[in-house]
């Protein structure tokens, strides 16, 4: 798959093996940033060789998502000789992808980079597009700026060594994807989410390949997020006020599956959506989300203030991305504090009912 962007082209490969990577070569100008975890587990079949002094051990967590962490990776950088031709190769998921997209494009004023998403919501969404979001005094994605990888290859054996925390996390925006699609993507992740949580090979890499060209739709028509592209927010408004409000214990996808709810129960109580509708994604949604409620503090002014802070609003007036009763998806500018607390104390109560 070639994503076209007004920097460059890149391409997207999917594979359903290690080879890639066991044939890479390292040379004396790359250097490489691998997820500790990834690392760890990894470490004797895909990393053994790469020289200690060009490689960098990241600890993915939301706070070590910031520009210091950045900053880190593009001093120890600075002592390749290349400079400018200089190559970055990262393995994580996108909190790796962030933090050294923001590198890769800020070094020298942009350097080749190429990337490995090995979490099922890397390779599903983030991967392409361009963005790189770093977290700012305890909001999420304040700072940041577009930068897509020159190549990426998902390699999918990695979703196999995922928690049922991450690989559920993925599992959201995997199903955002299909509830924005509309009538047939609901039927197809209904009829599939079974063989989705048993984590069946071709059934992933038939879905992270669906999400990525629908979503190359989008940010090929509208690459620096003015216009059509903001639809792919849907959800994401209170998704990331759910990751604030519980200091990130809760994931990214799971969190955006969260917003789902509360962005179509505010659609249900326009009249914008039928029950019916709303319930058939909310029962393949509930299969995919296990929070532990009780030991998350729920504080309304909280996740208000995170809503608030998001850096979709625009104006005094709350903005969320809602979907119309033909599932098209609208950005509104008019969103009542009342719709958005009833909405979220109707997800809390079941959430603490299951």
């Amino acid at each position: 798959m070639i994503i076209k962007a007004s920097s460059k082209d890149y391409e997207v490969t999917v594979n359903n093996n290690f080879d890639v990577i066991e044939k890479l070569q390292i040379d004396k100008d790359t250097y490489v940033v691998i997820d500790k975890k990834l690392y760890n587990i990894y470490v004797e079949r895909l990393f053994n060789k790469i020289p200690k002094d060009q490689f960098y051990i990241f600890e993915s967590i939301e706070e070590n998502k910031t520009i210091e962490s950045a900053l880190q990776i593009c001093e120890i950088m600075t002592n390749i000789p290349a400079k400018r031709n200089a190559k970055l190769i990262s393995f994580g998921g996108g909190i790796v992808q962030d933090v050294t997209g923001f590198v890769a494009n800020v070094l020298y004023r942009g350097i080749h980079w190429t990337f490995y998403p090995t979490t099922l919501l890397a390779a599903c969404d983030s991967c392409i597009g361009g963005k790189t979001s770093l977290n700012y005094k305890k909001f999420k994605n304040l700072l940041g700026t577009f930068y897509p990888p020159d190549q990426i290859q998902i390699c999918t054996p990695f979703f196999k060594s995922l928690s049922e925390k991450d690989f559920e996390s993925g599992l959201g925006e995997v199903v955002k994807f299909n509830v924005m699609y509309g009538e047939k993507g609901i039927k197809k992740v209904e009829e599939n989410i079974n063989l989705l949580l048993a984590r069946d090979e071709k059934t992933l890499e038939e879905f992270v390949y669906n999400s990525l060209a629908f979503k190359k739709a989008f940010i090929e028509q509208d690459e620096f997020d003015r216009g059509i592209r903001i639809h792919l927010n849907y959800a994401h408004t209170f998704g990331h006020a759910f990751e604030t409000m519980s200091n990130y214990v809760i994931p990214h996808g799971t969190a955006v599956a969260m917003g789902m709810i509360v962005a179509n129960r505010i659609s249900l109580k326009r009249g914008w959506l039928k029950e019916s509708i709303v319930n058939r994604i909310e029962n393949v949604i509930w299969k995919i989300i296990h929070v532990d409620i009780q030991s998350i503090p729920m504080n309304m002014d909280v996740i208000m203030a995170a809503i608030r802070k998001d850096k979709k609003q625009t104006s005094t007036d709350l903005t969320a991305v809602l979907m119309k009763p033909d599932m098209s998806l609208l950005v509104v500018h008019d969103v009542k504090t009342s719709e958005i607390k009833t909405a979220i104390t109707y997800l809390f109560d079941n959430l603490r009912r299951k």
